[in-house]
């Protein structure tokens, strides 16, 4: 095979060609075959393909032995080997397609949106030589490609006689002609006709052109890298988001799980929806207690949690009295408003210890399930074993166990191989039928047009395997949260660790690649989670509960000179310690503020006060107050917690002569005792340290992780960008075509009240609340001040508003946002339901998922309907179909 590029290089820049092959380097741009020129403009390489039968392949740009630039390579090039004929291929560079073309490519389009069901076989003239032609066309949905040009091969230009061509490779569509049957130089356009009405479009594009026939004996000539012009609208859909423990079917055990997940697809599909949307599906459990509620502090990247199983996916129990009692158990919890989260946790475990006993070594036998195991050994060999350690030291804490503490392969495997095989084969058998079960579901949705979009958290639990196996990519030298905002005003303590990105880097980032490519066996489109950590995550010191001492990390922290600089004269008592005076106690304390002087601090002499030693930090305080749930227990631990945060800057964690401005500062009690014009001042560098300092540095952060993780798979990638934006985001989700989060409610723009859905970026989901937030109905209620001023100056309603979101409102503001720019628009399950007076709960506030200033949540919110009530609300599910419709989404 030879390859053909016309691509015009700099100086002392190259093409090289990588490939599926060894010869090609085997997809290793390391090993890319460098091409030849004569003029740095044309450029070949030929190579043996005598042992192949599939070739896919791109091109680099090289300088020295460094790849400066690659091709785009979402759609790749695929070539099928026809055995003992020459082939040519020749190609342009390929850039990124724009906007949306570039998401058409994703496998949420290509498996799903645009799936071609029925496919056209693909024949290649068994001898003389063939011209191919090909094209890359993704959202040909209920069109076919066709080819028309001069001669009487391709139908003289006329449309009604144009050749249509093959879909196998879709979203390549290619034809083989043969070279003695056409006429050149051969002109040709593409043109689309459609399938049900026979019209055709053609593409507005100069005709194309092939100056002369293939050369050689037998040969293959490829023509392909043509991407067709078509006028078409944006292909914008709609969804519905909703976690999978939220879901009630009439056979649920109390919680939802991937079989019901199964059936609301089912639900979303006949209402016009083309979207479910989950909360993150991997194991949390801990302590078998409902703090193990928590989606995002998974105990594994990979491992699905056992809560999802579903139990009538399994066969019967043999022990009819338990299958019994169990049963009873079952309608018990799945009676219950909530989740119980405990309750089911004791019902489901029991049922499976029982049913694998039953029938787990005859299953992990079969060759699917040997299958499993084999090809995901690495990881689930290592979870197996650390959730058979934490069972039987019913602690998660890894380093607190008696033995084990620090992982060894060798130690895991000796395990493996010694008397606890039996038990530690449980988690396997688990693991194996929650993989069959999501693997149904997920083959149900994309063959009902639906796409499945998950979500990655941010980070892991300090106590996963990971954290066990792979302390490498971990600093646990602090922890991870956000910066204050409208969830929380303290900022968010997560107390994940943070990433060691040095580390990652040097491997290519695998760890992360490894994560996306499992997650891509279930689902087509993802959400990041907090994707603004992949630019600079919160890093909270480990002696703080809340997150107003944290610091961005990377980061560039000022020294004093710089500071000094500002106008600022630096006083390290004044500037680093909390302010604290009697009007600073009265604000904390009120009433109890005698009390906390005399226990709690020391006087200075001058009219203020210091912190007693015991009291220094969030964690001793903590600490100190722990099991004391009385109000004044709680006003003095929240008011010492609201000193130690009071100070102007706080001391960089890895470099002592560094500083940070504290965030939110301008909100302090120490900021606010400054003279005027040192607050001026101090305004001045703040807006310059958290706007402007670290927008170039974040940028190149960025784009060192980003475009590997992404390009890892080809599933729409979506981003959760809410919170305090660097300016470079923007640039780097658009450039990486990111979909960015986009709610009414929480404007990107400044000085906007509210976001307008129909200027958002055609590049991002739209949402009117999602898991962290109330639902439409219960925002509505929130502040009576902001709705007057949305349904006054948004909706242009006159007068007073209403009290309590009507149906007809909630319509209005659905319509209003379905309607919107944004290529997807995933709306909660409460919220769609939000329109329907006798089927929206009483209480908005039941609505609620998650309150993220509340560390403690319980995560146990449940369709107050099952899914076959669901089903048969006629009236909803016609209301939904037709607001879709009407809004121009399909």
């Amino acid at each position: 095979m030879t390859f053909h590029i016309e691509y015009r290089t700099a100086w002392g820049e190259e093409l090289r060609i990588v490939g599926s092959i060894a010869q090609l380097g085997n997809d290793d741009p390391a090993h890319a075959l460098p091409m030849h020129t004569t003029d740095g403009i044309h450029w070949t390489a030929t190579v043996d393909t005598a042992d192949a039968t599939r070739l896919t392949y791109h091109y680099l740009v090289c300088r020295d032995t460094t790849m400066v630039r690659e091709e785009w390579t979402k759609e790749p090039r695929t070539v099928r080997i026809e055995p003992g004929r020459e082939m040519t291929t020749v190609d342009s560079w390929r850039d990124q397609p724009e906007d949306a073309d570039d998401c058409y490519y994703t496998s949420a389009y290509t498996n799903v949106i645009f799936a071609r069901q029925q496919r056209t076989p693909f024949h290649v003239p068994e001898t003389g030589n063939c011209l191919i032609i090909k094209a890359c066309l993704p959202w040909a949905r209920q069109f076919e490609l066709c080819l028309s040009g001069s001669g009487r091969a391709l139908g003289d230009w006329d449309p009604d006689r144009a050749l249509p061509m093959s879909d196998a490779d879709f979203p390549t569509w290619q034809i083989a002609l043969n070279a003695s049957d056409v006429n050149f130089p051969l002109e040709y356009k593409f043109v689309l006709r459609n399938k049900q009405s026979g019209t055709t479009m053609w593409e507005f594009a100069p005709n194309r052109c092939i100056p002369c026939p293939p050369v050689g004996h037998n040969a293959i000539t490829i023509v392909g890298d043509h991407f067709p012009l078509f006028e078409l609208y944006p292909w914008r859909i709609a969804g519905v988001a909703i976690p999978v423990f939220s879901l009630r079917s009439e056979g649920s055990f109390g919680i939802g799980d991937f079989g019901d997940l199964r059936q609301f697809v089912t639900w979303a599909a006949r209402t016009g929806q083309r979207a479910v949307q989950v909360l993150p599906i991997n194991d949390t459990t801990m302590r078998h207690n409902r703090r193990d509620s928590y989606p995002y502090n998974a105990i594994s990247i990979y491992a699905l949690h056992p809560m999802y199983i579903d139990l009538r996916q399994l066969p019967a129990l043999a022990d009819k009295a338990a299958a019994q009692e169990l049963e009873e158990r079952r309608r018990e919890l799945n009676d219950l408003p909530e989740v119980d989260y405990e309750g089911v946790d004791q019902a489901k475990w029991r049922y499976l210890r029982l049913i694998y006993e039953q029938e787990g070594e005859r299953t992990l036998r079969s060759a699917a399930a040997r299958r499993f195991v084999r090809e995901g050994r690495t990881w689930l060999l290592p979870y197996a074993v650390y959730s058979y350690l934490r069972d039987r030291y019913r602690e998660p804490n890894f380093r607190l166990w008696p033995e084990y503490q620090t992982y060894s392969a060798e130690a895991a495997e000796a395990l493996y191989a010694s008397d606890a095989r039996h038990d530690i084969d449980l988690y396997l058998y688990i693991q194996y039928q929650l993989h069959r079960q999501l693997t149904a579901a997920s083959r149900h949705a994309r063959s009902h047009g639906v796409v499945l979009k998950g979500d990655i958290p941010i980070g892991i639990s300090r106590n996963s395997v990971e954290a066990w196996t792979e302390p490498q990519y971990f600093n646990f030298n602090g922890q991870t949260g956000a910066p204050p905002d409208d969830f929380a005003t303290d900022g968010q303590n997560w107390g994940f660790p943070t990433y060691n990105w040095d580390v990652m880097q040097r491997d290519g980032y695998a760890w992360w690649t490894k994560r996306f490519r499992k997650m891509a066996e279930y689902f087509d489109a993802y959400r990041i989670d907090h994707i603004l950590g992949f630019f600079r995550i919160w890093e909270i010191p480990t002696h703080s509960v809340h997150g107003l001492l944290g610091q961005f990390a990377p980061s560039l922290p000022m020294t004093r000179e710089e500071i000094e600089g500002y106008g600022l004269t630096f006083d390290a008592e004044r500037y680093l310690q909390p302010y604290i005076d009697d009007v600073a106690l009265t604000d904390a304390f009120g009433p109890l503020a005698p009390r906390a002087r005399a226990d709690y601090l020391l006087p200075t002499g001058d009219g203020h006060y210091t912190l007693r030693p015991e009291v220094q930090t969030q964690r001793q305080v903590e600490a100190l107050f722990a099991g004391h749930d009385n109000p004044d227990s709680t006003w003095l631990r929240d008011g010492l917690y609201a000193l130690i945060s009071d100070v102007l800057f706080i001391v960089d964690a890895h470099s002592p002569d560094r500083y940070h401005p504290r965030i939110s500062a301008h909100l302090s009690r120490t900021f606010q005792a400054l003279p005027e014009h040192e607050r001026k001042i101090f305004s001045r560098l703040y807006d310059d340290y958290y706007y402007r300092r670290h927008d170039d540095f974040w940028e190149v952060k960025a784009m060192e992780k980003l475009p590997r993780l992404i390009g890892a798979t080809r599933m729409l990638v979506c981003g959760e960008d809410l919170g305090m934006l660097a300016g470079c985001v923007w640039g780097v989700m658009h450039k990486l075509r990111i979909l960015s989060l986009e709610v009414e409610r929480m404007p990107k723009q400044y000085g906007c009240d509210f976001g307008h859905p129909g200027h958002y970026p055609l590049l991002s989901v739209c949402t009117i609340s999602t898991h962290d937030m109330s639902t439409l109905r219960g925002w509505w209620a929130e502040d009576p001040a902001r709705t007057q001023l949305y349904y006054n100056h948004t909706l242009y309603h006159r007068g007073t508003a209403p009290t309590e979101a009507t149906p007809e409102l909630c319509y209005e503001v659905l319509w209003r946002n379905l309607s919107g720019h944004s290529l997807l628009c995933i709306l909660s399950w409460q919220d769609w339901l939000s329109m329907d007076g006798h089927l929206r709960r009483a209480n908005a506030d039941d609505e609620r998922i998650n309150v993220p200033a509340n560390p403690r949540q319980y995560w146990r919110y449940r369709m107050h309907l099952t899914i076959e009530e669901l089903m048969h609300c006629k009236e909803l599910n016609k209301r939904i179909r037709e607001i879709i419709y009407s809004s121009g989404r399909r």
